[in-house]
């Protein structure tokens, strides 16, 4: 099993002018600790379950291309990108850019958007639901077509690209693998089967039942289960002095034997460095294992 650092709070000792150092240093430290890969949230606000809304939230994919020049390893994604907020030709740009700045780590991570309040509060596309998830597919496919040699028109319900030219392309090959967030059962989860590299599902008393709704999809398309890599969202509560260590690798184990190849999750006061240090001696080693 590998390990995730998602990074969803900016709200840190030091303020906004010590960001970027801070930052930084969470960066290259979970690096080293032996993190599989960073991301952070593709919103404009903070969220409800982390902190209100006026909180510290930085854009997503300028985020990504700092964390790209502090680090020399990891993979770097959204969880997730929202669909609606740019166009997908945009998404599949960024992500090349991302890609070949980094030395050949971006991934893509994709979803239909949820959170309406910061969509209308800055005034970004929101429509209703039906119509994001629309929009989410013909994106998934305007993204392959960018990173294949087809360069053709994509004429799609809602998306109208006259040339899917992209200069450079990404690095990785055969192209950015691709994450579905999600874990709707009857249009998540299809197009996860459908188009995807990876999920990435809650981490819940569920888990087990999502993963076979997804085998079930991965099935009716044609597609092998064990293609599609199996990541969770979670998080990592290690205790102010590691009390909490012996639970989490316990739980991580249980996930593994459901299948899951990545724990995803953010780190409790990540900004102080102190969990990282546990996660390098005692988390990781021992979940390398599984």
């Amino acid at each position: 099993m590998k390990v995730g650092l998602h990074i969803p709070d900016f709200t840190w000792d030091g303020g906004p002018a010590a960001l970027r150092v801070r930052l930084g240093e969470v960066a290259r430290q979970a690096e080293q600790a032996g993190i599989d890969r960073i991301s952070v949230m593709d919103h404009v606000w903070q969220i409800g379950h982390i902190g209100p809304p006026e909180h510290e939230m930085l854009e997503a994919y300028t985020t990504l291309g700092w964390l790209a020049a502090s680090t020399d390893r990891v993979t770097l994604l959204t969880v997730v990108t929202a669909v609606v907020y740019r166009d997908p030709g945009l998404v599949a740009k960024a992500v090349s850019t991302l890609d070949v700045l980094s030395g050949g780590r971006a991934m893509l991570g994709i979803g239909a958007a949820w959170n309406e309040a910061e969509a209308r509060g800055l005034g970004l596309s929101f429509p209703p639901l039906a119509e994001r998830y629309e929009r989410l597919e013909e994106a998934l496919r305007i993204c392959l077509q960018m990173w294949s040699d087809d360069d053709g028109p994509f004429d799609g319900k809602h998306y109208h690209l006259e040339r899917t030219l992209n200069s450079p392309q990404p690095l990785t090959r055969p192209r950015p693998r691709i994450l579905v967030g999600g874990s709707g059962e009857r249009k998540t989860l299809r197009l996860v089967a459908r188009y995807a590299d990876a999920c990435n599902i809650r981490d819940s008393d569920e888990l087990a039942h999502k993963l076979d709704v997804l085998r079930a999809h991965c099935a009716a398309e044609g597609r092998d289960y064990a293609e599609i890599e199996k990541t969770v969202q979670t998080r990592f509560d290690l205790g102010q002095r590691g009390e909490h260590v012996a639970q989490t690798i316990e739980h991580l184990h249980a996930l593994a034997e459901l299948g899951v190849q990545v724990a995803h999750g953010s780190v409790a006061d990540v900004g102080s460095l102190r969990p990282l240090d546990l996660m390098a001696e005692r988390v990781i080693p021992a979940i390398e294992k599984f």
